[in-house]
């Protein structure tokens, strides 16, 4: 499912637009097998519960075709010389109409679905007793499992012609579905059309791209539209114009071929035709255009390029870099100032995302990372600040040689340039990614769990809403689908480092699907060791800590090595006790199980991300560094002890990204380590180790100030190598 589509599982009252291209065939006549098979797909919605709502159109071409054949058997062959009068609309209107029900009713009745006719007029809507008695009928229509059928009554209709009057309540059946659709409180517009759905062009045009997700401040005004519809009033202009004034209203819309979905929904059928779509649009597909209120939080990269995102990303990323200092740090205090002011809204989006979570059944370990706790917010607003108060990392002199006479070389700090990042569940972890990257002159990408989507979506508009214009909103793009992850990957000319924040299973693929360098963790297998030395008091509460303060993280204690002269002393006995007593789950390796009676670990390479640990026994010092080699994943290992020939030991030679002397392996934490937040913890040698913060976001760059020197073979200069101290310019 698209996440920016999942709404469509709550969807329940549904409204389908068929248009008179779907109704009628290229020579006019009815398309009975079409219709046939949307009718198809609408009765197993109804049966599955759905509220089914019809509009459609087609009456006049209907009652066009029988006209014509009617008047062509009545003439004598001297009428058929004569010039040919156009046939009256209104005319046409109440012939087919006609018709049109009673085949309608004869399809609907070979699928045991009872239909309902109602014919309105602009006029109708402009009483107040009318609207109410519409809702109260369409309401006990759909209580009897009965499915409306609206059309306008255009054999009566007041106004001044129905194909060209675009003034009033509305002015054909696209206006009419929307107007429907907010009048009887719809979930959802569908408004099938006979082209799969809006294109920047027309659809004729092999350089034109379908748009999937319509965005009024972004396509308004840039699209070039086909021609009108070959039998209908408005075509597609008609049909952006209706589901542009739904969707601002609240209505959902989605304008597609004749395959759709369900839901509280409206579908406008229009002459394109595979009935499937009508399931594939309520399964949360992404077919065809989608018109949403919400949809300018929204950056999908089929509609702008995966390219096209990058390269905006580091051109913001470059205007970025001009600023001074002061400014960028003004951005992330706006940026702190804009998460506090809209908490409301953030915790709004967190427990819809929450809710669906728990009702889907995600794994207690997911829900607590999706989580923003009370507080949270404001502990993400003081971090920006801690950030943003920081030293500039940009343009600092790092080191300052004189090569010759003259000739002065510096190492100089810079921006990475462009940043992919992909995490899972924390929507957290997108403050701190993005306020890491303004603070270090980064561009973008960020790629969140499905699960978080409407939270990272409101803090994405948040965050963005407060980057000035002289930089550009396109500094942080955020991406909705994990169908463009490939395309990014791809991207090694502009994409400059991958940083992914999740899973073992998420981080190889990411590692073996790009040439783009790849800085992150796979796994947090973190090891305690309690040496035989060790203060026991000390060790309960430092155990406790590393596997209880927050048991989904990655720097979560997950292995207990335990020094073999401690099994059998009271205070370890009384930790294993405490810990069961905590609800955490033991398990053990082949010595711990067999000493502790405990049910034996499937893998001693195990991240539980939950209240559950394994114990094994090892003999000294060197039996835990040699097990944290063969099992580890070189994240954050702790050794108590008060030996300090066994601590040095242990710190020296484990290789790990962080390792700790009598502390609690929570402490390994951007934050916490005081770098004011972290893009996450790298486990790798190259670049950057341990948690990332700015530091790890920049790269250097040589410049070389001279007076006119020349190589000339190494003759013409008298190397000094001399180091000078750091000076800024």
């Amino acid at each position: 499912m698209d996440p920016t589509r999942t709404f469509v599982k709550n969807a329940k009252r549904v409204v389908f637009k068929i248009g008179t291209a779907v109704v009628t065939r290229d020579d006019g006549r009815l398309a009975v097998g079409r219709l046939g098979a949307i009718f198809e797909q609408l009765q197993i919605l109804n049966s599955q519960g759905y509220e089914i709502i019809l509009v459609t159109s087609g009456a006049v071409g209907a009652g066009r075709q029988r006209l014509r054949y009617r008047r062509l058997v009545n003439s004598s062959f001297s009428d058929l010389q004569k010039p040919q009068v156009e046939l009256d609309g209104k005319a046409c209107a109440a012939v087919g109409q006609n018709g049109l029900m009673a085949l309608y009713d004869n399809l609907f009745s070979q699928l045991d679905v009872t239909p309902s006719q109602l014919l309105v007029t602009d006029n109708d809507f402009k009483n107040p007793e009318f609207r109410s008695q519409l809702t109260e009928t369409v309401n006990t229509l759909l209580s009897l499992r009965s499915i409306p059928i609206f059309n306008e009554n255009d054999a009566i209709s007041t106004r001044r012609t129905p194909y060209a009057d675009s003034s009033g309540i509305f002015w054909d059946n696209d206006s009419l579905a929307a107007l429907l659709a907010l009048e009887l409180k719809a979930n959802l517009l569908v408004l099938l059309s006979d082209v799969e759905g809006l294109y920047s062009g027309p659809p004729s045009d092999p350089r034109s791209k379908l748009i999937h997700t319509y965005i009024k401040e972004k396509h308004d005004g840039q699209i070039a539209f086909g021609d009108k519809s070959r039998v209908g009033r408005g075509g597609m202009v008609a049909k952006v114009k209706a589901a542009s004034s739904a969707a601002d209203a609240g209505t959902p819309v989605i304008i597609t071929s004749v395959r759709i979905n369900i839901g509280l929904l409206f579908f406008s059928l229009g002459s394109g035709f595979d009935a499937n779509n009508i399931t594939k649009v309520l399964h949360g597909q992404r077919i065809g255009t989608l018109f949403h209120r919400d949809a300018h939080m929204w950056v999908t990269l089929t509609d702008i390029g995966s390219r096209e995102m990058a390269a905006a990303a580091r051109d913001c990323s470059r205007r970025l870099q001009k600023l001074s200092s002061e400014e960028r740090k003004s951005i992330l205090m706006d940026v702190a100032t804009a998460l506090e002011q809209n908490e409301d809204a953030i915790r709004a989006e967190n427990d819809a995302d929450v809710s669906a979570a728990r009702k889907a059944e995600y794994d207690d370990s997911l829900v607590s990372r999706l989580l923003l706790k009370p507080g949270k917010i404001s502990a993400l607003a003081k971090s920006i600040r801690t950030i943003a108060e920081m030293k500039d990392p940009i343009g600092q002199v790092l080191q300052t040689t004189e090569v010759a006479a003259d000739l002065v070389l510096e190492k100089i700090s810079c921006p990475l340039g462009v940043l992919l990042i992909v995490f899972e569940s924390r929507p957290d972890a997108l403050v701190q990614i993005a306020s890491l990257a303004i603070r270090s002159g980064n561009g973008l990408l960020l790629k969140g769990g499905k699960e978080a989507h409407r939270s990272n979506a409101i803090l994405h508009k948040i965050i963005t809403s407060a980057i000035p214009d002289s930089v550009g909103q396109k500094l942080i793009g955020l991406v909705t689908s994990r169908d463009e992850i490939p395309d990014l990957l791809k991207l090694d000319d502009v994409i400059d480092l991958v940083i992914p924040r999740g899973s073992n299973s998420l981080v190889s693929q990411i590692k073996n699907s790009t040439k783009i360098p790849v800085l992150g963790h796979a796994d947090g297998i973190c090891h305690v060791f309690i040496d035989k030395s060790a203060n026991m008091e000390m060790a309960r509460q430092i155990i406790m800590d590393a596997k209880l303060d927050y048991p989904a993280a990655c720097n979560a204690m997950e292995t207990l090595l335990v020094h073999k002269d401690l099994t059998a002393a009271a205070g370890f006995q009384e930790l294993i006790v405490e810990l069961k007593h905590e609800g955490v789950n033991l398990f053990g390796g082949p010595r711990a199980s067999s000493q502790f009676n405990l049910t034996p670990a499937d893998s001693f390479h195990h991240e539980y991300n939950s209240r559950a640990c394994t114990i094994e026994v090892v003999d000294d010092v060197y039996g835990a560094i040699d097990h944290i080699h063969a099992h580890g994943s070189g994240h954050t290992e702790c050794v108590i002890t008060d030996d300090a020939e066994v601590a040095e030991c242990f710190l020296s030679q484990v290789d790990s990204a962080a390792v700790f002397h009598n502390a609690s392996t929570r402490f390994c934490d951007g934050a916490r380590f005081g770098l004011g937040a972290e893009v996450g913890i790298s486990t790798s040698k190259i670049h950057a180790r341990g948690p990332v913060g700015v530091e790890g976001l920049l790269t250097t760059k040589w410049v070389l100030r001279g007076k006119g020197q020349v190589v000339q073979g190494d003759q013409g200069v008298d190397y000094t190598h001399k180091k000078l101290e750091n000076e800024q310019h």
